[in-house]
């Protein structure tokens, strides 16, 4: 019985619905770990910090991954809104560490920017892939 539950939540989720989930559940953690225990050294995050407040900006990861985590069951075209949710949290990120880098504020700026950067590139990829044709059901017995 356990193989078959499996077998189907693995089928509904799919390979995209997978990533979003992962995704998400990053974004959130993240999003709580600023809320919880806040980044000592936040010199490369100044400019979005003078926008908003940084309990504010954990929110908003928080919200992003939420999306992801409720559209990675939807079907695939529909899920559109959480592939942009979780780059769209990102770019002023990396942006602002970028900034930093190159006004001099912060000189590790330049690694936080490339590894958000990094970190982001396979949600841009997965958002262009269609999900796999689901194959056809097994004959018995079933395998998990």
């Amino acid at each position: 019985m356990r193989c078959r539950a499996a077998r189907r939540l693995r089928r509904q989720l799919g390979r995209r619905g997978a990533i979003l989930t992962s995704y998400g559940l990053v974004w959130l953690l993240y999003g709580y770990a600023q809320l919880v225990t806040p980044q000592v050294d936040q010199r490369g995050l100044a400019l979005l910090l003078r926008a908003m407040p940084l309990d504010r900006w954990a929110w908003c990861w928080i919200v992003a991954g939420a999306i992801a985590l409720v559209c990675a069951w939807a079907p695939p075209g529909r899920d559109a809104a959480a592939f942009l949710a979780l780059v769209l949290i990102v770019v002023p990120w990396t942006a602002t560490y970028l900034v930093a880098w190159l006004s001099g504020e912060y000189p590790r700026g330049w690694v936080s920017a490339a590894v958000w950067t990094v970190i982001t590139v396979p949600v841009l990829v997965v958002a262009g892939w269609p999900e796999p044709p689901r194959r056809k059901r097994a004959e018995p017995p079933y395998e998990c």
